[in-house]
């Protein structure tokens, strides 16, 4: 905190362990706006958050599974995100809500870990245990291990958004391209233009402005359809 510097934006990988350092913060008189993800630490050491709702992230893929599967009886695997962190809580959290009542029954849950090889290896091991047969729907809690785990359905010899649907969170050009391929059958947003945003908090709060606690970033959702309108256009 000796840096001279007069604020701090901080992109938590992970909710807990920043009660320390955000009360060292604190304590220097240095501001501190949160960007992206969340943490367990009281409001009172941080001046403002900025980001995505991922529980609402979470109902929406839910709302769309709940609405595609229905009372049929599904087995569902999950590829969660990296263990620990807000999205993966919340997303996890939203999409149950969601489903509760419905058909569905989440057979398998591990992390991926948010990358592509992460999905991929997961998947795989879900598919030696439940055959291809055996899963009807995959929840990826982002398009990276949703693409993961296309690429071991298909090494299987299964057709991905055909012999078992995917629903993800992200909207990152190759998971739209993917949704477009109907690959993936479904996504949602997770709008990552939060800079600006951010930029603009430091401003306020440097000025002596009364910011708010939090400050969420609007989250569309995408069917093949909507995503081929769009595709060309998108920033990310």
């Amino acid at each position: 905190m000796n840096q001279g510097v007069d604020a701090i934006v901080i992109a938590p990988v992970v909710e807990d362990g920043w009660d320390d350092v955000l009360q060292e913060a604190k304590d220097a008189g240095i501001p501190v706006i949160l960007e992206d993800r969340t943490v367990s630490a009281s409001e009172d050491l941080y001046d403002t958050w900025v980001g995505l709702d991922f529980h609402a992230e979470g109902v929406q893929a839910g709302e769309w599974a709940a609405t595609e599967f229905g009372d049929a009886e599904t087995n569902m695997v999950v590829l969660e995100g990296t263990t620990g962190s807000a999205p993966a809580n919340e997303r996890a959290a939203g999409f149950d809500e969601a489903i509760a009542g419905t058909g569905i029954t989440a057979i398998d849950s591990q992390t991926g870990d948010f990358t592509r090889d992460g999905g991929k290896s997961v998947m795989e091991g879900y598919i030696a245990n439940y055959g291809l047969d055996g899963i009807d729907l995959v929840y990826a809690h982002n398009d990276d291990m949703g693409l993961g785990a296309i690429e071991a359905i298909e090494s299987a010899g299964g057709v991905p958004g055909e012999d078992i649907k995917i629903v993800t969170i992200d909207a990152v050009k190759d998971g739209m391209q993917a949704l477009v391929d109907g690959k993936i059958n479904f996504i949602v947003e997770c709008n990552p233009l939060l800079g600006e945003k951010a930029a603009e908090l430091v401003k306020s709060v440097l000025a002596g402005e009364t910011v708010d606690k939090a400050y969420y970033v609007e989250d569309q959702s995408f069917t093949q359809e909507q995503a081929a309108e769009v595709i060309d256009s998108r920033a990310y």
